[in-house]
């Protein structure tokens, strides 16, 4: 609620004890994020913000007897098409974690549908029980080495700065781009300075050099750390560091090395990239606590790192903390040091309780024909994916479980009249790159290795950042059914075997998103997951999140866009049997 005359009188009647409040929480104990201590005080609410803290009568009254009163969860960095749901949808899986605010990024549809694919997220965020800010998507497309359905301007985004659900410019990951201050970026990055808003970094691979460079440059934070050293760099150069915890980057043990009390208030937890059926089974952000605790944060600085430290990260004055004047976004725990939730409140309303989001009034905006009809390729044929070589040794892309970093090698391979042919033996199989959007015909083509499937194939059009279609397989057949399969689907995940279609997932919107109820999502997760043990894969990670990252070409050593194999380390495509 915006502020008033009428609203302030009313907040400061309660707080003055001139009027009993809206709400009281008695009985409990504060975890209070500031001086990292609890203490027993009654907490009073009115018109969904705090107004005292200390003896207090209301209208009405929550006994947290036993409990820990504490602020709601903050995710600093999330994408909320990684989880393959609507917003309203997102709120109904992370509410039950604790999870009361969230800063998204919405630069997956933003690389498919540009500023109509913003447009629908700002609007289905709205009459949410969830708080969901944006940043705007910096870098549309990631780069100028590959193709995605929109391009964004400095002049496309200035639009959206007007709504309060903004707060600043998302991930700049062309760090080139701002290294060599090439033109549209530095639109986009003076354009957002001169509002004062956040600018969010993306420093894969950056070093302390770079670093000051994005410090000079507005950009705060980074998300991309992967090691202590890294952690240390930008703390020393004054950027706040986001400690990621998702589906295919679990960086979390190695980076918590770094922190401890004197660094830790520019430090603050995010899930990035985390697939529905990982949120449902761990959780969001409340993971990353409970995984700090693990590993000996305190309770209390991990809670401080959730709230309070994400909250200043982002300007958010009024979110964080149990105090007067803060919003009333708060849960009860039964326990600290394993972050039991026993119920979840926003602006001083039940929301959650015992794992289950209750039921809240949800809009329906129409769904532009742009998201709806993102998946156009052309006449494809089984011939086009061949890969044709001189020579039988050749660049391989090398995955690394539960890493977004992959590594270049280089190995002997199997042609075959001069065609590549995929060897299970070798765990080398064929990879390609579908463009999508604009019809060019544009396939790119790679070798893969680190998946360990024995059969088949598996596509998606959740191709990070493009989205294109991308598509692991061990033969030519099974990779023609699984892309066409994507095409009559417009969009969403497949795995195929002998020909057959044996699972998949229609995404709809964009080719990310399914309108469907999060629970009847899960359950057709559950379906491709079993599919894939089909196929062969046993492995301990993610293997459709993985691929997804295989066509990212800002993260190092070697990737794959729709123009074919790129090495991040010199930024420039190369040959299957470039070696230099």
């Amino acid at each position: 609620m915006k502020i008033n005359k009428d609203s302030l009188k009313r907040r400061s009647s309660a707080a003055a004890k001139h009027v009993p409040a809206d709400v009281v929480i008695k009985n409990g104990r504060i975890v209070d994020v500031f001086t990292l201590t609890t203490f027993e005080a009654d907490v009073a609410i009115t018109d969904g913000v705090i107004v005292g803290i200390g003896q207090y009568e209301g209208k009405k009254v929550i006994d947290a007897s036993n409990q820990y009163i504490c602020p709601g969860l903050i995710d600093g960095h999330v994408h909320i098409e990684s989880a393959m749901v609507t917003p309203h949808e997102f709120a109904k899986v992370v509410l039950p974690h604790g999870v009361t605010t969230i800063i998204a990024d919405p630069h997956e549809i933003g690389n498919v549908a540009g500023a109509v694919g913003i447009q629908y997220m700002i609007n289905h965020s709205k009459n949410n029980p969830l708080t969901i800010y944006y940043m705007l998507p910096s870098c549309v497309p990631a780069t100028s080495f590959e193709n995605s359905g929109a391009v964004l301007t400095a002049e496309d985004l200035a639009p959206f700065y007007e709504s309060e659900l903004v707060l600043g410019l998302g991930e700049v990951m062309d760090y080139p781009s701002v290294f060599h201050f090439r033109d549209e970026m530095m639109n986009k990055i003076v354009d957002a300075m001169a509002r004062d808003v956040c600018i969010d970094g993306h420093a894969a691979g950056v070093n302390p050099d770079g670093i000051n460079v994005y410090m000079i440059s507005g950009i705060r934070t980074d998300h991309e750390c992967v090691n202590a050293e890294e952690v240390t760099e930008r703390l020393q150069r004054g950027m706040y560091v986001m400690l990621r915890e998702g589906s295919a980057a679990r960086d979390m043990k190695q980076l918590l090395t770094a922190v401890n009390e004197k660094n830790a208030r520019r430090c603050l937890f995010v899930t990035d990239d985390k697939h529905l059926d990982d949120l449902v089974a761990e959780g969001s952000v409340d993971y990353n606590v409970k995984l700090a605790i693990q590993e000996g944060i305190h309770p209390l600085l991990a809670i401080q790192m959730a709230t309070l430290n994400a909250a200043e990260c982002f300007g958010l004055k009024h979110k964080g903390a149990i105090a007067p004047s803060y919003d009333a976004d708060f849960l009860l725990l039964d326990s600290l040091d394993d972050m039991s939730i026993h119920s979840v409140y926003k602006s001083g309303q039940l929301v959650a309780e015992k794992g289950e989001c209750l039921p809240f009034s949800e809009d329906t905006p129409l769904i532009p024909s742009r998201l709806t009809n993102s998946v156009q390729i052309g006449n494809l044929v089984e011939k086009d994916l061949q890969i044709k070589l001189t020579a039988e040794v050749a660049n391989i892309i090398e995955i690394i479980p539960n890493n977004l970093v992959t590594k270049r090698c280089f190995e002997r391979i199997t042609v075959e009249n001069g065609l590549f042919q995929p060897s299970i033996l070798d765990d080398q199989l064929k990879l390609v790159v579908v463009e999508r959007h604009h019809q060019t015909g544009n396939i790119g083509m790679g070798i893969v290795k680190g998946f360990g499937i024995s059969s088949g194939a598996m596509a998606s059009t959740v191709a990070h950042d493009s989205h294109n279609i991308v598509a692991v397989g061990t033969n030519d057949a099974d990779l023609f059914v699984a892309i066409k399969e994507i095409e009559k689907m417009n969009g969403g995940l497949v795995v195929v075997n002998n020909g057959n279609v044996i699972a998949s997932l229609p995404l709809q919107i964009a080719g990310l998103i399914s309108g469907k109820e999060y629970k009847t999502i899960y359950n057709e997760l559950k379906n491709i997951n079993a599919a894939l043990t089909q196929i062969g894969f046993s492995g301990t990670f993610n293997p459709f999140l993985t691929l997804s990252f295989l066509s990212l070409p800002v993260i190092p050593e070697i990737k794959i866009t729709d123009l074919g194999l790129f090495d991040v380390e010199k930024f420039k495509h190369i040959g299957l049997q470039e070696f230099e």
